[in-house]
């Protein structure tokens, strides 16, 4: 496992930012299987509200769908609650892989498509492509193309991923053209700096959770630079935090829409956390966490 770190100039951003990518390969990088997790049913009767697909307008199926490629070959799958309805509109749970690593590896080292489909959330695993900007606006055009075939309420669409998954997650939400994109973000041990953010404006306010080892020996520090960060752009008390569910730190007196938590695990840089409950109770209530 390595670094690298390549400057990424894309006319017309005005910024330069620096993508750090580690060498996140596993021996199951390359291995594909046919055979999803199981797939939960979510207790619809027991759902708030939702806007609806009309019948028939979305050919989506239920269960598990592989196989899909965007126009920019960035390939993904689908899975849905296993007594998938059509016509409610479902929150998008999008996951971004780790470098080197295929959807179904994601899939597997994340462990969100059971739990996350219990919840009520359609689940969308994609492929690892090497990072740049152009390839992270490509990958914030995939849950647009979710939502043409499953039915997905488009303003609650969430990110996630790990490492290289991470930043792509992280950065999808700053970006020009991706940044109205997601309705919250959980990045995990991504490769992004405080300093790399400063390039940036900050967005409109939106739920961020950022989670970090302090084992972390790739990205040193770097969750708490960028959970520092986005505390500024929501507006919160950097000095005030309060320790929330599952260990996760909340700064205070964020403005409406704003909350920030800080989850510092103990794992090193290959470990995902064990955060999945947390994290979906986070992208759907966020409020509960100030």
């Amino acid at each position: 496992m390595g670094l690298k770190c390549r400057d990424v100039r894309r006319a017309p951003l005005p910024h330069q930012i620096i993508i750090c990518t580690s060498l996140f390969l596993l021996g199951t990088a390359c291995t594909e299987s046919g055979t999803p997790p199981q797939l939960e049913a979510y207790a619809y009767s027991r759902a708030p509200a939702a806007t609806r697909c009309e019948a028939g307008a979305r050919t989506g199926r239920a269960g598990a769908t592989d196989g899909k490629v965007s126009s920019d070959d960035i390939r993904y799958m689908v899975r849905t609650p296993s007594n998938y309805d059509a016509t409610f509109a479902h929150s998008l749970l999008m996951v971004y892989s780790p470098a080197g690593q295929s959807r179904w590896a994601a899939e597997r080292f994340t462990g969100l498509t059971t739990v996350a489909t219990g919840a009520g959330f359609v689940v969308a695993y994609v492929d690892h492509r090497p990072l740049s900007v152009s390839t992270i606006e490509q990958l914030g055009t995939i849950p647009d193309l979710v939502a043409k075939e499953w039915c997905i309420d488009e303003h609650r669409v969430y990110v996630t991923g790990h490492s290289d998954g991470g930043t792509a997650s992280l950065m999808l939400s700053v970006l020009e053209k991706t940044k109205k994109v997601p309705a919250a973000i959980a990045p995990s041990a991504a490769g992004v700096t405080g300093k790399d953010l400063d390039a940036f404006q900050c967005p409109a306010p939106i739920p961020v959770m950022i989670m970090h080892s302090k084992n972390d020996s790739l990205f040193p520090g770097w969750g708490a630079q960028t959970s520092a960060w986005w505390a500024g752009c929501n507006r919160c008390d950097l000095n005030k935090t309060k320790m929330v569910e599952g260990g996760c730190r909340a700064y205070q007196q964020c403005v409406s829409g704003g909350t920030t938590l800080y989850c510092e695990g103990t794992g090193n840089h290959r470990d995902w956390p064990n955060l999945n409950r947390v994290m979906l109770e986070f992208f759907t209530h966020p409020e509960k966490f100030q």
